[in-house]
């Protein structure tokens, strides 16, 4: 039997309703309808779907692979915003959307969207089913926004996240344009260096017969190994990413590395800030949406990357189902535990003084009191997502400045490796030739 979709109003209450309704044809679904007591304001047969080949993609999608870009989906939130405080009906502005995205995961994620609203579906209900394209966190805030009454204001404060968070990204990977392309250049140059010009230098002192000074010696030995094992330049640094995603697959080896990658010297300040604040700006967005503070704890801690804080995050929910604060189990919590597979990472990557480092640098806190005091504040003034709107600005800002440091750090170091590394083979070579027209003379 047919199912037949209507938009109704109740003449008792005036309350707009929108149900389903089986009926043999559209004649008898009204009559159905109006003995509810009904006002039939819009009605259609539901689309029935049609059993398909395996493979077979329905009409308009194209293939694709992979997720949505932060980017992309960014920009859609921002229009999104737009047309719904424009008045726009919400199927009318995801179409008119859908028909402005190139093809790809986007573009067959909205029309499965409005697929699921014309069959019944809310938005937020018809987005969970696109997870590649809508994570938890974006389908949350838009229940939360439909909940309320509010969908305009919860998609602008979703647009100003999402773009807050690539800017952001944007900064960090701008800064480490510059050191990678240079290293790689670098590398380049010098695996030249060693495979060409060496070994004819090499023949050249080998006609003549001189002794070679120590620092030659070691210079030409490095070109031998070069030349022979030239392989082992991609291969290792492959094959320890290799073992690294092996031992993240086992949950305490990926607590380990989150830890190192934490308390790195120099780049685990970034990692730990550019987390913070993501995290903070996530939960405020949440909490000022409406979502509860459970709820939004838990996505919070899907979204924060790092097990370190996932651990945290779990341990502060479970706190306030027993009666917690936020800020009191977040300082008990912040302090990481003893993991050896992180020991073992500090011993491979900084072989002297590595596990010295870490024995005495692993119960730093992953929080700092910055953050437990605001949200300590906030908790007493009732303003929390505001507190943690503050937090994540100072982070936004110290990421910046610190990316920024990092930057003008790493550009005379740069230079004076290449300035070393040139030189030493310069010296090394010309200390024979030197030594040669001495010996003629």
């Amino acid at each position: 039997m047919p199912t037949f979709l209507f938009e109704a109003i109740d003449a008792a209450t005036g309350q707009e309703i929108r149900d389903t309704v089986d009926a043999p044809n559209e004649a008898e679904a009204q009559a159905t309808i109006r003995s509810m007591g009904y006002m039939i304001t819009k009605i259609k047969a539901k689309k029935t779907k049609a059993a398909s080949a395996p493979g077979a993609r329905k009409p308009g999608r194209t293939f694709a692979m992979g997720g949505v870009s932060g980017k992309d989906l960014a920009l859609f939130t921002r229009q999104l915003s737009i047309l719904q405080d424009a008045g726009l009906p919400i199927l009318r502005a995801l179409k008119i959307l859908s028909n402005m995205q190139k093809p790809g995961r986007l573009k067959n994620s909205l029309l499965d969207v409005c697929d699921e609203i014309e069959g019944g579906a809310n938005l937020s209900e018809a987005m969970s089913k696109s997870p590649k394209a809508f994570d938890r966190l974006y389908c949350n805030m838009i229940r939360a926004g439909e909940a309320g009454g509010a969908l305009e204001v919860i998609l602008r404060r979703l647009a100003e996240f999402m773009e807050r968070a690539q800017s952001l990204k944007r900064k960090v990977k701008g800064a480490l344009v510059y050191p990678v392309v240079v290293v790689s250049v670098a590398v380049g140059i010098l695996t030249f260096i060693m495979l060409k010009i060496v070994p004819q230098f090499k023949k050249i002192f080998d006609d003549f017969g001189t002794e070679l000074p120590q620092m030659t010696q070691v210079l030409i030995n490095i070109s031998n190994f070069v030349a022979t094992y030239w392989y082992l330049l991609p291969a290792i640094p492959f094959g320890v990413n290799l073992i690294i995603k092996g031992i993240k697959m086992i949950p305490y080896g990926r607590f380990g590395w989150d830890l190192f990658t934490l308390k790195m010297v120099i780049f685990g300040q970034l990692i730990e800030k550019n987390i913070l604040s993501r995290s903070t700006r996530t939960l405020g967005t949440l909490i000022a949406s409406g979502v509860p503070i459970l709820e939004a704890l838990n996505i919070t801690r899907e979204t924060s990357g790092n097990m370190m804080f996932e651990n945290l995050f779990g341990k502060v929910s479970d706190a306030i189902r027993d009666g917690e604060t936020i800020a009191k189990p977040l300082k008990i919590y912040s302090v990481p535990p003893f993991n050896f597979v992180a020991l073992l990472f500090w011993t491979f990557f900084f072989p002297i003084v590595g596990a010295l480092i870490y024995i005495t640098r692993y119960k730093k806190p992953v929080l700092d009191d910055l953050v437990v005091n605001m949200v300590d504040v906030g908790e007493e003034s009732g303003e929390l997502d505001t507190m943690l709107y503050k937090v994540a600005d100072t982070y936004d800002e110290e990421v910046a400045v610190l990316t920024e440091s990092l930057t003008s750090l790493m550009e005379p170091l740069l230079i004076i490796f290449l300035g070393g590394a040139v030189g030493f083979i310069v010296i090394a070579l010309f200390l024979p030739l030197i030594k040669l027209i001495q010996d003629l003379s």
